[in-house]
Order: C-alpha cells, then sequence, then structure tokens
C-alpha cells in the first residue's frame, strides 16, 4: 500500500469519525463564497461567487465552444457580466487555460435552445428534450476555434477543464451523466460536434479528479 495513503489512514482512525467525514480543502473550496484559491486552477472573478444557499439549483452542466478568435474569453465574459441574460454562458475558459467567472449563480445566460434537440444521435434525448434548459443548466465557453470551427481545444484548456468541472459537480451536486456538449442537447452547428470531446471526457470515469489533486498537492 501506498506510504502516504497509510499515513492518510491512520491519521483518520485517530481523529475519530468525524474528521473522516470532514470535507477536503477542495471540498471546501468549492462551496466557499466570494473568490477562493482553486488549486490547479486561474479563475479571474469578474463576478464573485455569492451564498451558495441562494444560488440557483443548477441540474446541468453544458459545454459550449463560442467560435471565437483566442483572446476572446475576456471580452465575451465582461459583456456577460454587464448584461448577464445576454446570449452567452456564465463560466469562459480562454486558449491559455485562464477561467473567468462572469455573472452571479443566480442569473441566467441564455445558452441554450430549450433542450429541442430530439433525435438521439449523440445520447439518447428522452430525458433532455425540452428539459435541459437555461433555467437548469450552468454552461461553460471554450474560445479559441475560429476560423476553423474544427480546431480542437488547447492542451491548457483541456487541464482547467478537468478541475473546473469537478468544482461545478461539488459545488452544485452534479453528477457525471448530467454534463453535456451543446450538440447533445440542442440541434447545432452540423460542421463539428460542439463540446463533444469535453463533455466526453468529463463523463469518463477514472480521469483525474480535483479531489486526488488535492490530496497529493
Amino acid at each position: 500500500m501506498n506510504f502516504r495513503v497509510v499515513l492518510a489512514l491512520l491519521s483518520m482512525c485517530a481523529a475519530g469519525p468525524l474528521a473522516a467525514q470532514a470535507p477536503s480543502s477542495f471540498e471546501a473550496a468549492a462551496r466557499a463564497r466570494g473568490t477562493p484559491d482553486i488549486p490547479g486552477l486561474n479563475i479571474v472573478w469578474l463576478t464573485p461567487w455569492g451564498d451558495l444557499a441562494l444560488a440557483r439549483e443548477w441540474r446541468n452542466i453544458v459545454v459550449h465552444q463560442s467560435e471565437g478568435s483566442a483572446g476572446s474569453a475576456y471580452r465575451g465574459a465582461l459583456a456577460q457580466m454587464e448584461r448577464p441574460n445576454r446570449r452567452g454562458t456564465t463560466i469562459w475558459v480562454e486558449t491559455d487555460g485562464t477561467v473567468y467567472w462572469a455573472v452571479a449563480e443566480f442569473a441566467v445566460p441564455n445558452h441554450l435552445r430549450d433542450g429541442n434537440r430530439n433525435d438521439n444521435k449523440f445520447i439518447d434525448n428522452s430525458s433532455t428534450f425540452q428539459q435541459v434548459d437555461n433555467d437548469s443548466s450552468i454552461g461553460v465557453e471554450f474560445v479559441g476555434n475560429y476560423p476553423n470551427v474544427r480546431r480542437p481545444v488547447t492542451e491548457a484548456q483541456i487541464a482547467a477543464w478537468r478541475i473546473l468541472v469537478r468544482v461545478l459537480q461539488v459545488r452544485y451536486d452534479i453528477p457525471n451523466e448530467r454534463v453535456f456538449a451543446h450538440n447533445w442537447v440542442d440541434f447545432k452547428d452540423s460542421r463539428y460536434c460542439e463540446g463533444c470531446d469535453l463533455a466526453k471526457l468529463a463523463r469518463t470515469q477514472g480521469i483525474e479528479t480535483a479531489q486526488r489533486i488535492d490530496r497529493d498537492r
């Protein structure tokens, strides 16, 4: 058995059952308010987190690609902050992995077509059709695939996403199966599958979770 694991188990036993159930520092940060430091993420807080009890009851995470150029995440997030219900998302991710949190957690950006996809092309849409909508879904926008919409996201964006999606899941209690690509739930651009690779990554079991990062750092 790994020596670090042995030490962790011994310390948990010595501290008693209540300590064993205490949240990790990652979980505490993910449920905090204000502008917490999330290990491994560079977050620019255009709008800080408020009281989690006042946040909207987000049930889904939807991944978008904006077809914006590299360097456009800040501009998009700033415009979103100034008008939260405009077309766009709560969170924007730059090609260098910088995450911009744009609007308050109770705001509802316009990023979906109310789950209008019903052809089961990518997933079974029986649980998404007209159910995965703006009111229930927090959106994450990845920029950088202009002018070639088929250009994949960068390695820095993937690294940020691995942690960011776990932050969102912990904060809002969203399971893996409620992470969706935009193309999975809405009829969208037929030239490419918007957000599909990132949504698949988030749903894949065994990827490096933020809890693992927190434990090993």
